[in-house]
């Protein structure tokens, strides 16, 4: 009966069915998981990655964003482990312009939409990680950003096509097995893997990722972190009121961000266990190479630290009898017994999941923990392939603030800039006025732009000068060190001079071993401007557009190729580079020596009085006065020209001259007789000029 009730199966019938659950098993889902394609692909949903997406999406650009958890910003939703930002909300500046308030915003990305900065989110000047993640998920979803969520990107490689926009297609695949296609790749993963150091004992360290943060864990204990950045000291803050002492160890000193001017080395919320060391509390700080140590575990559970050739030369035997550094020296500083040792050495890049035919990595040190980028924040492995945001801060590591939110909103933007000239022919922003308005247009952006004041010596402002400096075209926030490349880059021409408008700290001035409270570490006369030690403005002027040699082979420690003329605006306590003296004059006048003119504005009165005695009118005269065919003669400017000895006084002179003692175009504006006169007397003070 079974194989009778069977057979049908392989009859006409039965093999149309057997045919038909064939096509329905494998067709299918062979249909299904196609590669799908994207013109852009970005891997994460943390800032930088939504910060990129925004801007896709204003461009109406082919994107997708794909987020291995249920949520943007999922590094928030467990680091930092003892939940407090370091990086600062300022609500209150004293000002109402929206760009100059992100000076002092490190939390909000850039957006068109008032009701997504972070000041709406917190009140407190460092806040709390879990209103990054509320925040993340609003401007998420209220911009309406195609974020893949749950989607974990297993393998990243790359299939070579003729036909793709960088000849080749990236090729991500999910933990699904769904394949999908890139033209462009911008990796926003950030730093995700701890950095560990590989020595005898290691296996008994506490990771900064598992270790308890409830302090009632360390009670009464002897506790010894590695590692001394912030998040080695936010985790010792947080218990050493309990603890019977705090050792840390590193292989470097500590480095304190007021002093070395980088937001990512200690930072002054953290640093409580500095006081606690120097007025001898009984915590301490130890300098000593991590490879060279190893940890030892008594019968008792404590923790020993000894020399790694101590281990070597006692392989096998039990922790008992390996010797202690404090054998043969009894005032060896870390002698004591640990109860706990905890890991901070912070994080580093995830290579695993990209194929090694995408050259990420050199192998050496610094490539081990970031990507290999150019100044473009683009693969020097892969073309189409960018480094977004965290991980793209080899660019700027230890400079300026490219690894953290308020420095790379804006290299996202650039890198945005760059992609949209090169893929569909979009020319960098830029505006175009008349040369008259250069000193005003400079003055503006450095008071209140967020972009140059954030990301100093990495992004800057260039002008570029159009034929005969009549006009010029103003293009913001550009990868300096992609200055080479310009017009390339940006669509624009640069064949008549350019100046570069660029934020800097003194040469000399920052550094661990720099003494930043100094007396007279300021300067306050413009004579001195290139003295400067606090942030500043520096404006480089070029003939002609540096080549990459140039670029490549800069002075030691310049951000640019020497130019032609250099000029420092001086620092300013305030920050507020408005002082018509001590700021505006001494601008005006470096720009007026390198485009051989005068860039003031003046009276219609004044273009008329050069009109008659200079044979170089300036230039706001030629644009503007000569345009309007002279001047109405008018009693006041009769006066004028009188008192200047430019016109006579027909009062004194009487009314003896006729008509027929004049001849043809002897008259001046009103019908007065010319005469001449002595040229414009110099000014007698800066003020006068101004």
């Amino acid at each position: 009966m079974g194989l009778s009730t069977a057979a049908p199966l392989w009859g006409a019938p039965g093999l149309l069915l057997t045919i038909a659950l064939h096509l329905a098993l494998y067709l299918r889902p062979a249909q299904a998981w196609a590669p799908v394609h994207r013109d852009y692909c970005v891997l994460g949903a943390g800032p930088a990655g939504l910060q990129m997406a925004y801007f896709l999406q204003r461009a109406g650009r082919d994107y997708m964003v794909f987020e291995r958890a249920p949520v943007p910003g999922s590094f928030f939703t467990r680091y930092p482990r003892h939940r407090k930002l370091i990086s600062i909300n300022k609500r209150y500046t004293g000002k109402t312009n929206a760009e100059f308030n992100l000076r002092h915003d490190w939390n909000s990305l850039l957006s068109h939409d008032p009701r997504l900065l972070f000041r709406h989110y917190s009140d407190a000047y460092y806040p709390d990680a879990n209103d990054m993640v509320r925040y993340l998920s609003d401007f998420a979803e209220r911009l309406g950003l195609h974020v893949l969520y749950n989607t974990t990107i297993a393998h990243v490689t790359v299939n070579k096509d003729r036909g793709a926009w960088n000849g080749h297609y990236f090729i991500l695949t999910d933990h699904r097995g769904q394949a999908y296609q890139c033209s462009v790749l911008l990796v926003a993963t950030g730093l995700s893997v701890p950095n560990q150091v590989d020595f005898p004992g290691s296996e008994y360290v506490d990771g900064y990722e598992s270790v308890s943060v409830d302090p009632k864990d360390f009670e009464g204990q002897n506790v010894l972190i590695l590692g001394r950045g912030n998040s080695a000291f936010e985790t010792a803050e947080n218990i050493f009121s309990v603890t019977n002492f705090i050792h840390m160890l590193s292989r470097s000193r500590v480095r304190l961000s007021w002093a070395t001017h980088y937001v990512g080395d200690l930072r002054a919320i953290n640093n409580g266990l500095l006081d606690t060391y120097q007025l001898k509390s009984l915590d301490g700080l130890l300098e000593s190479d991590l490879t060279d140590l190893a940890i030892v575990k008594d019968h008792k559970g404590k923790f020993h630290i000894t020399l790694k050739l101590f281990m070597e030369e006692f392989f096998n035997q039990s922790s008992d009898a390996i010797p202690l550094p404090q054998d043969n020296n009894d005032n060896f500083a870390m002698r004591v017994a640990y109860d706990r040792v905890i890991r901070c050495l912070g994080w580093k890049f995830d290579f695993s999941i990209f194929s090694k035919s995408l050259r990420l990595s050199s192998g050496s040190e610094l490539s081990e923990k970031y990507p290999l980028v150019r100044a473009s924040y683009e693969s020097k492995g892969s073309r189409g392939l960018f480094i977004l945001g965290t991980a793209s801060h080899s660019v700027d590591y230890r400079k300026s603030a490219g690894g953290f939110i308020h420095g790379f909103r804006y290299t996202v933007r650039a890198v945005h800039r760059l992609l949209e000239q090169r893929h569909h022919g979009v020319a960098w922003p830029s505006t175009e006025h008349p040369i008259t308005h250069l000193a005003s247009a400079i003055i503006r952006r450095i008071n209140e732009a967020s972009g140059l004041y954030q990301m100093f010596s990495v992004l800057a402002d260039v002008v570029l000068l159009k034929e005969n400096a009549t006009t010029f075209e103003y293009l913001e926030e550009f990868p300096m060190q992609m200055l080479a490349q310009l017009e390339t880059i940006t669509g624009k021409r640069a064949r008549h001079g350019l100046f570069v408008i660029n934020m800097e700290y003194g040469r000399n001035y920052s550094g661990p071993d720099k003494d930043v409270f100094f007396s007279d570490r300021s300067v306050g006369h413009m004579e001195d401007a290139w003295l400067s030690n606090f942030l500043h403005p520096v404006i480089y002027y070029y003939r002609h557009l540096p080549t990459e040699q140039e670029v490549r082979f800069r002075p030691a420690g310049w951000p640019l190729p020497r130019p032609s003329a250099l000029h420092h605006v001086v620092e300013d306590f305030l920050t507020d580079w408005t002082a018509p003296v001590g700021h505006i004059l001494p601008l005006r006048r470096f720009l007026e020596n390198c485009l051989d003119t005068d860039l003031r504005s003046f009276y219609a009165e004044s273009c008329f009085l050069f009109a008659l005695t200079h044979q170089k009118l300036p230039p706001f005269c030629q644009q503007g006065y000569l345009r309007t065919q002279g001047l109405v003669g008018t009693e006041s400017l009769r006066q004028h020209g009188v008192e200047s000895g430019l016109l006579w006084d027909s009062a004194t002179m009487g009314q003896h001259q006729g008509a027929s003692d004049q001849r043809p175009g002897d008259h001046g504006p009103g019908g007065h007789p010319l005469a001449p006169g002595p040229p414009v007397s110099p000014f007698n003070s800066n003020k006068e000029e101004l």
